[in-house]
This record gives C-alpha cells, structure tokens and sequence, in this order.
C-alpha cells in the first residue's frame, strides 16, 4: 500500500521540522511521502547566517535553550552532533540608570528570587528595593499578565527594571500584556500558592539542573545551519522541499486536500501547517472560518537586529566590552536599543574563525513600537552606534555592517493565549486532516517550534494509522 501524501506549508523551523519527523528524515521510518512549500526564496525563517565582514554570522537567532532537548536532538539527528557548542560566556548586564548593572543572580524572567543579588546589582534604586522586600498579596486566577502580576506583589520598579527588558528579549513584548501561563508557567503554581513570591523563586532557580547540560546552545558556523542541515536531510529522505512557492489556495475535498500553488493543484491526504498566523487564517478562512477568525487576532512585534564587524585592534582598552555577552535595555529608560549582544565574546567559534575581528550585534523595536523598521539601514545603524557609545565608550567605526528586519517578527501571548490556541485546534480537528504548529502556538524558542511540529506530525500519523498500525492513507478521523 502507498503511502499517505503530506503537504506542510511553510519552510521555518516548525515546517522543516515536521516534514522531518514525516519522513525519517530525523531518524525512525518514514511515516509519509512529504512535500514542503516555502513561500520564500529560501527555508529556515527567522533562522538564518550571512557574512558580516568576511565572517560567517546568524542574522537571525543566535542561541536555542539546551534545557530543553528539542533542538539539540534534532541538530543531532540531522548530523551536527559535533558542532553543538555553549556559549564561551553568559555573564550579562543590564544598562539601566546610566550604567551597565550586572544582571543578577537567582531570578527566573527577571522576578528576582534572591534579594540579596538584587541590592548588590545596583538595578533598582533604593525606593524600588525597599518595595520589592514587602510583598503585596495578590490572588491569581487561570491566567495574568506577569507585568501586572509582579507589580502588585513587588512594585512597578522590578517589573520596568527586570522582567520588561528580560521578557523583551524573548517576546519583544509587553510585561503587561504578557500571559504567564503561556510564557512562564512554571510561575503559576508559585503565583497560586499564596506563599512568598520571592522565597518560591528562589527554590525554582535553585532546583539541581541537568548535570554537565548548559543553559544554551549554538552551531558552529552558526544556528542558521540548523534549518539547512534539516532541509538536507530531508531532501535525502526523498522530501520535495520547494521554495519560492507561496500557497495561493488550500481546499478540503472528500479525499484530503487541495492545495494550489504556483499555478499547479497539489493533492495531500493531509496538511501540516506551519505558517506565521496571518498566512494560516487566509488559507483556512473557506473551510475551518473559526481557526480562521481566532489567528486573526494574533499580534507580532517586528524588529531590526543590526550587526556591527570591528577591528579588533581598534576596540584596545574597552573593559566594557571585555568578557561579557552583552546587556538588556529597559523601555523605562528610554534608549534606541533594546539589547546588546557581544557575540565574539559570546561564542568561541566565532573568536576562533576571526581573531581579529570584533563582533556585535543590537536590536531595536518591540511590540507596538515598530517605527525603526521604517528608517534605512543607516539610521539604524547611527543609532546603535550613539547607544553603544554611551553604554559601552565605544568610538570604533565598524568596518561592515548588516541589518536585517522582521517586520512580523514574534507572535505576542496575551493573557488568555492558551485558550485561544485551543480554539483554534479544536476548530482544525473538526475540518480533519489538518494539524498546525509553529511559534504562534506553542512557544516562540526553536525548541518549543520542534515540539510543536513533533506533536502536529504525531497527529497527523495517527490520522492516516488504521489500527493495525501500518501505514496508510486512509483517513481516521474529520471529514
């Protein structure tokens, strides 16, 4: 019996992930004859590597979490085992009034959990620290923004100070808008238990971590090889990845799907859909105008990352810039950036490939404060630069620069994220055949997008599974 025909929209991480878990491509047998279609010229989406003053460097993601071991198994299982590597240095700042403040220890999403680090930190001012030592109680229902959260229970000053440029960095967010449930769940329990705040986040930081496991991870050669060892694999697994090929019309029909693109009908037994939520709830607005309407809701912050190659010889006597990885910018204080990243310091690969030159990079923009998307590359560029002056003492002028923009850059999970999620799904599953993943669902980090895709390629082998196990392209369930 043939096997089932599988159509996964979008060529991001989720999309190449998917189509892997499919067709073998990531280990076990192949579940499914797969097809990828990538709207773009090129797979990987906001995972990506360029040359930056003759040095190979992402242009996109720089770090995935280690933790968690979605990304590190599926850069092992596509053969770039060897070149996993954690960062030289995670020792990070937070510039914050008028100086670079080492971020401190024992907070988990900047609630601090040892009040001790806190004052030692210089990060809040007297007034925000004597708020931060007594505790308002609060109560907690299914969901709350963690900015408001925190506000209430430790003062205005530890949110704008500390989970504001931290969560920024993840989300390019808004702390008071931020569901923690979806963002932060491991906080809940702590939230709903009606203890300390601060003595329940001291005892999650300090909980015994994997034993020889960092907290990050990157490749050598950047992360942005991670979606091309993937695509790579899976075209040797027979996948048909194609890219430059934007999806004009998806159909449910009494067999599966049709799916027309580039002029040309495509027939599946079932679709992944891996695309950012705009382009999903176009496609799904004909047959499943539920999913449809809740993915019209989703907001993206988008954001500029601009990377600046120095010479190192010209950088001579910066300490600032010595050691490090880098520092957060609260909104608070007003500032260009919102993050620095001193990613020659940060990564050994890429001081070993260019001892001579000095690389870092900056990003501006967050949620509903997108107008530097709108100014050319070299205002962007004369705005780190004056930023980094004043943070750092920098006066170097970088001898290359790139800036790449994400005008749809991160999905944002307000309170009530989760639910909507669920929505969506139990819309999809009534349509049949079909299965979503991708940063607007699950989590925005690149392992929570590998989960996600493992869950939706999961779904859609026990859709096209009779109960005898093998392979088919029968349908078990929606219509």
């Amino acid at each position: 019996m043939s096997q089932a025909q599988v159509v996964v929209i979008g060529g991001g991480i989720a999309g190449l992930a998917a189509a892997a878990f499919l067709s073998g491509a990531a280990g076990g047998p192949a579940r499914a004859r797969v097809t990828v279609l990538e709207a773009s010229g090129r797979v990987g989406g906001k995972l990506w590597g360029g040359e930056v003053g003759g040095v190979r460097v992402d242009l996109g993601a720089e770090s995935m979490l280690a933790r968690r071991p979605e990304g590190t198994e599926l850069a092992r299982a596509v053969g770039l085992a060897e070149e996993l590597e954690a960062p030289t240095t995670a020792k990070a700042a937070i510039w914050t009034r008028g100086a670079l403040r080492p971020l401190p220890g024992g907070q988990v999403m900047g609630v601090p959990g040892d009040l001790a680090a806190l004052s030692a930190s210089g990060v809040l001012t007297a007034a925000g620290l004597e708020r931060a030592r007594h505790e308002e109680r609060t109560e907690v229902g299914e969901d709350v923004a963690i900015g408001r959260y925190v506000a209430d229970r430790l003062g205005q000053e530890v949110v704008d100070r500390l989970v504001e440029p931290l969560l920024g960095g993840v989300y390019a967010g808004r702390a008071d808008e931020i569901s923690m449930r979806a963002a932060v769940p491991q906080l809940l329990p702590i939230a709903r238990g009606g203890g300390s705040l601060v003595e329940g986040v001291h005892a999650l930081a300090s909980r015994p971590q994997t034993v020889g496991t960092p907290v990050f991870a990157g490749l050598r050669g950047g992360l942005g090889t991670l979606p091309e060892a993937v695509a790579e694999a899976c075209v040797k697994a027979g996948v048909d990845l194609r890219t430059d090929a934007p999806v004009a019309e998806l159909r449910r029909t009494p067999e599966g799907w049709r799916v027309v693109v580039n002029g040309e009908v495509l027939h599946a037994d079932a679709v992944v859909l891996a695309a950012p939520a705009p382009e999903a709830a176009r496609l799904l607005r004909a047959d499943a105008p539920a999913a449809a309407a809740e993915l019209d809701t989703v907001e993206y912050a988008g954001m500029a990352l601009v990377t600046l190659a120095f010479r190192r010889a010209d950088l001579a006597g910066l300490a600032q810039l010595q050691g490090g990885s880098g520092f957060l910018v609260p909104p608070v204080d007003g500032r260009r950036i919102k993050a620095s990243t001193f990613s020659s310091n940060k990564w050994g690969w890429l001081e070993r490939s260019a001892p001579d030159a000095f690389l870092l990079r900056t990003s501006l923009g967050r949620h509903r404060e997108e107008e530097a998307l709108e100014l050319p590359d070299e205002d962007l560029v004369a705005r780190s630069l004056a930023d980094l002056k004043e943070a750092v003492g920098l006066t170097a002028r970088p001898y290359d620069t790139f800036v790449s923009r994400f005008t749809a850059g991160l999905p944002q999970y307000p309170v009530g994220h989760l639910d909507r999620v669920a929505r969506v799904r139990a819309a999809t599953d009534r349509v049949g055949a079909l299965a979503v993943c991708g940063a607007a669902y699950d989590g925005v980090g690149i392992p929570a997008c590998i989960a996600s895709a493992a869950a939706a390629a999961a779904a859609v082998d026990r859709l096209l599974t009779p109960a005898t196990g093998e392979g088919s392209t029968e349908r078990t369930m929606g219509a």
